[in-house]
């Protein structure tokens, strides 16, 4: 059993020309063993976490088959083992999950709902030589050209089927901390390039530095068996607690604070002794885990400002570029429930990392509600002239459209209050479509019950012919159904034999649940399957963009076990979305690797067959 090397961590990290610098990511460390019918995945602590990760396992198995990689096993490599959601963050919440879960049928769903990814940075053992006495730098290089000779991703990628990626080093740790902080990432590793790997030691040839964010809140407790303060914030009237902390401070500040909180108590017992909100402290911490602090750890007094402005929605704000001024941030949009402009640019900051790749090198189209909800508001695809240098176009006849490919423009656009964001099914590389997507518009919410027998009824015929289908609220009153195509393979004429086909199939199954009417006076109370907006020029709302509703309602990506009789579209909101991709992770997690599994070619070869049949 190999004891990984372990960092020290400092506030900063070390400079000059003998180290580099890698992304810090939030998981399980894990040193990876491949051998011919043998694969060990093992936890810093010992413990084998195989059978927790049959997916990852299952990949590298695979792997060991390959004629290029069986003739350099063994191999070992140093990894951390995580949930991504962006490049360079890991979802503790869903790893957390994934590593608590016990029970073969839980693994097995999570194992397809949340893939873990291997993520290695360093290479212990190739074809059984021991490396460990061989230079980072050395290490590094061969790890490198291994990927490379396999064909494996050389940074992380979050939508991708490899479930092995490699961590690449930067030298400019200026440019790659600004990169972390924009992503929310954990943190990054500072690598001396002439080490050696310290087995099981922690070692200031490797140094973490972490990517602490501040909030101020108030003591609640001084807890005298072992020394810990609980702290809190305001939710309104009511006082929250947020966790404790006991690292940070001084033995002075440590002796100041217990006398100040015993001058100022409330009221004491055996274990405590309790003390009511006006203490105000600033404490360093990773990030909120089931409304908890994760790694808290005392900052500083602030005797400077009022105990209301110790709020939860302090933390809550995510990191924004610096690049984009946010103008009038309390100007609300809703007034019920409120939400402010800042709350919105909070909000598309969150889902930026889910968002950003359906809107990439995507002519969009938004809509502007520059007064809110209570205004008038007003389409846009033309980019405005003081539109900032980050802004990317695209020119096509007439038209200088938005290109929305980096979170920078995300952030600005929604600083001009453009609440909508519309997507064409083609990029603007192809007039082929990138996806086939089904609307299932039902005549009010009312009959939104039929939109999911609809969608389920589509999920079994595509089911039937292998074909990979996701689904999402249109953020209205219907539900939205996607067949991810691969890029720049079939047309539009194509792909309209196929939708007309599916929705004139539900309206003979269903005559009286299902219409492809177009004029809404004569669909009655049916739901239109609408398989005529799948064409060129023709748009349709992107996931986790916002709608002009009366409530905050998201286009809201969902897993298809969710879909059944209660689901209601109402519940998918600005507040409930942020939280539920968190708990839940991204549902559109596997669309971009599904894109080139999809046997869309032969379900066409079989509609033209039955075309001909027909005529015959």
């Amino acid at each position: 059993m190999i004891k990984p090397m372990l960092p020290t961590l400092h506030r900063n990290p070390p400079q000059g020309n003998d180290w580099v610098y890698e992304v810090k990511y939030d998981g399980f460390r894990c040193i990876a063993s491949l051998d011919i019918n043998h694969i060990t995945l093992q936890s810093r602590g010992g413990t084998e976490l195989s059978s927790t990760f049959p997916e990852t396992v299952r990949f590298l198995s695979e792997l060991t088959l390959n004629d290029a990689w069986k003739q350099m096993l063994p191999i070992t490599l140093d990894c951390e083992l995580v949930v991504l959601s962006s490049p360079l963050k890991g979802n503790f919440q869903l790893i957390q999950k994934r590593g608590r879960t016990k029970t073969k049928e839980k693994i097995n769903a999570l194992s397809k709902e949340h893939p873990a990814t291997l993520l290695a940075f360093d290479l212990l053992e190739v074809r059984g030589e021991a490396l460990i006495s061989a230079k980072f730098s050395d290490r590094k290089k061969r790890l490198l050209q291994l990927f490379e000779h396999i064909g494996l991703p050389l940074s992380p990628v979050e939508k991708s089927s490899s479930r092995l990626q490699y961590v690449p080093f930067s030298t400019d740790s200026d440019e790659l901390w600004k990169q972390i902080k924009l992503q929310n990432g954990e943190g990054l590793i500072a690598k001396k390039i002439k080490s050696t790997y310290s087995k099981g030691k922690r070692s200031t040839d490797w140094i973490k530095v972490k990517n602490y964010k501040t909030v101020t809140c108030f003591i609640t407790a001084y807890q005298k068996d072992n020394g810990y303060f609980h702290i809190g914030v305001f939710k309104g009237e009511s006082v929250v607690d947020i966790g404790l902390f006991s690292h940070g401070l001084t033995s002075e500040e440590r002796a100041a604070l217990i006398a100040v909180i015993k001058q100022n108590s409330d009221n004491e017992d055996e274990k405590f002794v309790f003390v009511n909100p006006g203490i105000c402290v600033e404490i360093f911490y990773l990030e909120v885990y089931q409304s908890q602090l994760r790694h808290p750890e005392f900052k500083r007094f602030r005797f400077d400002i009022d105990v209301k402005e110790c709020t939860a929605r302090n933390l809550t704000k995510p990191p924004l570029p610096a690049s984009v001024a946010i103008t009038n941030p309390d100007k609300p949009l809703w007034e019920e429930p409120l939400v402010t402009k800042q709350a919105f640019i909070d909000f598309l900051s969150h889902c930026s990392p889910y968002m950003l790749p359906f809107l990439k090198d995507r002519a969009i189209t938004v809509i502007r509600f520059p007064h809110g909800m209570a205004g008038e508001s007003f389409y846009q695809k033309n980019c405005p002239d003081y539109a900032p240098s980050f802004v990317e176009k695209h020119v096509d006849q007439d038209i200088n459209s938005i290109l929305c490919n980096n979170m920078e423009t995300l952030i600005w656009l929604g600083n001009q209050l453009a609440l909508e964001f519309h997507i064409p099914f083609q990029t603007i590389y192809s007039t082929d479509p990138s996806e086939i997507v089904f609307d299932l518009d039902p005549p009010s919410k009312e009959h939104f019950s039929i939109a999911i027998t609809g969608a389920l009824m589509m999920k079994e015929i595509f089911d039937q012919l292998g074909l990979h289908s996701f689904i999402k609220t249109s953020g209205r009153k219907g539900l939205q159904v996607y067949i991810p195509l691969p890029e720049g393979q079939f047309t539009y004429r194509e792909t309209r034999e196929f939708t007309g086909f599916i929705a004139h199939y539900l309206v003979s199954k269903e005559p009286a649940l299902f219409t492809v009417e177009r004029l809404k006076k004569h669909r009655g109370n049916r739901v239109y399957v609408d398989y005529v907006q799948h064409a060129e020029g023709k748009t349709i709302i992107a996931p986790y963009s916002l709608r002009g509703n009366d409530v905050p309602t998201v286009a809201t990506p969902l897993f298809w076990k969710e879909v059944k009789e209660d689901l209601w579209p109402e519940e998918f909101t600005l507040f409930s979305v942020q939280e539920r991709l968190k708990r839940l992770g991204d549902p559109f997690s596997e669309y971009t690797t599904s894109k080139t599994t999809q046997p869309f070619e032969n379900v066409l070869s079989s509609l033209k067959g039955l075309h001909k049949a027909h005529e015959h």
